[in-house]
């Protein structure tokens, strides 16, 4: 169930100085993950939820201009989450890399397409949304009506790019699951855990896109399952770190 080789995980400095433990390395990871749960979860869950009215171009307008410092706010919070998870990426990669470093390297170029990439980019259409409501001369050729709908639109278009992004990271999910299970640094059921967040992941996406009347279903599939695996290796890697003395190991892949 898990699996090493002697290639050293730690970050290696010069030979004056000491080198960063890889249970530093782990809680450094697990901190940065709890802050990715934090602040995109206050853009998702508390400042578009709040603010955003499915299907309703005039109230979702109106929302945002009542309320566009949380608006902007929100976009702030996406950014902090987004550029933590390409450090996170980075950081599983040396922690895992012992296991693999081909599917380490895998798994971090998948998660820095799916957020860091695909969702940042994204960020374009919820700044453009504000942009069309703040009465620039040129948006004049447009009725308030036609603002309202365009902006409406880019939230639409946001919401669409954030569920592209959640198929890599549902692919990320999957690889880094496997990584888990095989390391002797971390417990075989947090393995499972992560697969079960990217099989949550990847059902979403593709729900939304092939079935999208069983999307509301899909999408509580993928909150709970992402808040079994995700928080509880977040946790662990604050908490525990790593294991102390791994168990018996198999030859790692290659």
């Amino acid at each position: 169930m898990a699996t090493t080789t002697a290639e050293p995980v730690g970050v290696e400095q010069t030979p004056n100085k000491r080198p960063i433990s890889t249970k530093t390395i782990a809680r450094i990871t697990g901190l940065l993950y709890l802050l990715i749960f934090v602040t995109a979860g206050f853009s998702e869950g508390f400042v578009r939820a709040s603010l955003i009215v499915p299907g309703d171009a005039t109230a979702t307008a109106a929302n945002i201009v009542a309320a566009e410092q949380l608006f902007r706010l929100g976009i702030a919070s996406d950014l902090i989450a987004f550029s933590a998870d390409a450090v996170v990426a980075v950081l599983l990669y040396v922690l895992l890399r012992p296991v693999s470093r081909t599917l380490a390297l895998m798994a971090a170029s998948l998660r820095l397409i799916a957020h860091p990439a695909i969702a940042s980019i994204n960020m374009l259409n919820q700044y453009m949304a504000l942009q069309l409501l703040r009465g620039e001369e040129y948006l004049t050729v447009f009725s308030p009506e036609q603002i309202d709908a365009l902006v409406l639109l880019f939230l639409t278009a946001h919401s669409y790019g954030y569920l592209i992004g959640g198929i890599f990271f549902g692919l990320h999910l999957i690889v880094l699951g496997y990584l888990l299970y095989r390391s002797s640094l971390f417990p075989a059921i947090l393995g499972g855990l992560v697969a079960l967040a990217a099989i949550g992941y990847l059902t979403e996406s593709f729900t939304f896109f092939l079935i999208p009347a069983y999307e509301p279903v899909a999408a509580t599939i993928v909150i709970v399952t992402a808040v079994v695996g995700e928080i509880a290796l977040a946790l662990y890697l604050v908490v525990k770190g790593v294991r102390t003395e791994p168990p018996a190991t198999r030859e790692a892949v290659q």
